[in-house]
């Protein structure tokens, strides 16, 4: 076999320079394979998991299951589409190049930008997990990262970690609303397992976009929205879903029932949500108690705007994700590639809302944690007084790697 580079887009950095593989088609999971498909969706969690890296013809650095990849530390390729049906056989993904290679040979590494901040530069530190295996996994860094205080998981990668289909169960009366509830809550008791002292696992609400949910709903009628970033889901969802009170209720009381006082470590944020009257509405559809912690997930510009009124409103802390963030302020699909080059996160008016969030929430006294990709964290550690960042486990790894490497260096 001729060697041939085909060029790419790296969309998610890997572990390694070099992940060399069986490219995958068949859309199911095989171990150590390399997948090879048009596009991510929720329903290929378990395929992609299980993959070793991950060639794609669509999407971008910070759609959902590219998040997922970057906190296994699963390297994503997007190349031409026109080229995936030619990979076949054993290919090798080269990150440093930005390629894969057909054919055996080793060609020369090329060299990347480090970083200049450290983990001790970024203040309390959130890791973005998909399960617990994340957790065990930052915690095991040598030396540990002291700053990592929390943890922040997504409902939505509970259920396809658990292997749930939410809005199957959410529709399908109050006893399959209250299993739904109580099995979410059993994964998240395995999570806090995993906690060292001191460290606390916050889950953001379901926000299922209708066009995943399509992929992965069975028995009922997933409505089809022409615009699903800006259709039904997050906070306007969640007032609308009548069986996801008695669910959370069935959450929170399998979780005191496991955990007993261990049960405060887990605390719970709003998703896509403009402004506090949603909030307050949402904790009255949800019977919370006035104590009850409840955070907000700023990734609107309406959101950020209400950050003053959410903080008067009882937000126990505030988490800004920049990635929904950038695509509304710039009106550029963030899962687009063909918009990619106006999906920017250091475009003045994205740091100029980032600036007015985390300003309005340190002026009210309420935390506040910025996610950020590690390419752009040395600008925004420059650039915003926050409390601290969020970051997806890979990356943290890399950059806790090259603290050691410095220090070893010195």
């Amino acid at each position: 076999m001729s060697v041939r580079e085909l060029l790419g887009v790296l969309l998610v950095d890997g572990r390694t320079t070099s992940v060399r593989g069986v490219c995958n088609h068949t859309r199911r999971p095989v171990a150590g394979s390399i997948l090879v498909v048009e596009a991510l969706g929720p329903d290929l969690y378990d395929t992609i998991v299980a993959s070793a890296a991950v060639i794609c013809g669509d999407g971008g650095r910070t759609g959902h299951m590219e998040s997922l990849c970057r906190s296994r530390g699963i390297p994503v390729l997007r190349v031409d589409r026109r080229e995936l049906a030619g990979l076949t056989g054993q290919v090798t993904v080269r990150t440093d190049r930005e390629s894969v290679v057909l054919g055996d040979v080793d060609l020369p590494a090329r060299s990347r930008r480090s970083s200049a901040v450290t983990p001790a530069d970024l203040g309390s530190i959130c890791v973005v997990i998909a399960d617990a295996t994340d957790v065990e996994t930052t915690n095991a860094l040598a030396p540990r990262v002291e700053q990592v205080t929390s943890f922040f998981v997504r409902e939505e990668f509970v259920c396809l970690s658990a292997g749930l289909s939410p809005l199957d169960a959410l529709r399908s009366g109050s006893l399959e609303a209250d299993r739904y509830g109580a099995a979410i809550g059993a994964e998240l008791c395995g999570i806090v397992k995993e906690l060292l002292p001191g460290q606390r696992l916050v889950m953001r609400l379901l926000d299922l976009r209708s066009d995943d949910a399509e992929r992965i709903t069975t028995r009922v009628t997933v409505r089809r929205e022409n615009n699903p970033d800006l259709g039904l889901h997050g906070a306007r969802a969640l007032l609308k879903e009548r069986g996801y009170p008695r669910a959370f209720a069935a959450l929170r009381d399998h979780v005191a029932d496991r955990l007993g006082p261990d049960a405060e470590k887990i605390g719970f944020a709003v998703p896509f949500i403009n402004d506090h009257y949603e909030y307050l509405r949402l904790r009255l559809h949800l019977d919370l108690a006035d104590d009850l912690p409840l955070a907000v997930f700023v990734e609107t510009p309406a959101a950020v705007h209400s950050v003053p009124e959410f903080c008067a409103a009882g937000a126990s802390e505030l988490f800004v994700g920049t990635k929904d963030l950038v695509q509304f302020y710039l009106a550029a699909d963030r899962g687009n590639h063909l918009v990619a080059g106006a999906y920017q996160t250091r475009h003045p008016a994205v740091l100029a809302g980032l600036g007015q969030a985390v300003g309005s929430a340190r002026q009210a006294g309420t935390p506040v944690h910025v996610y950020s990709l590690l390419a752009d964290m040395d600008h925004y550690v420059r650039a915003l007084p926050a409390d601290g960042f969020m970051m997806c486990t890979a990356e943290l790894r890399s950059l806790a790697q090259q603290d050691v490497r410095g220090a070893e260096a010195a």
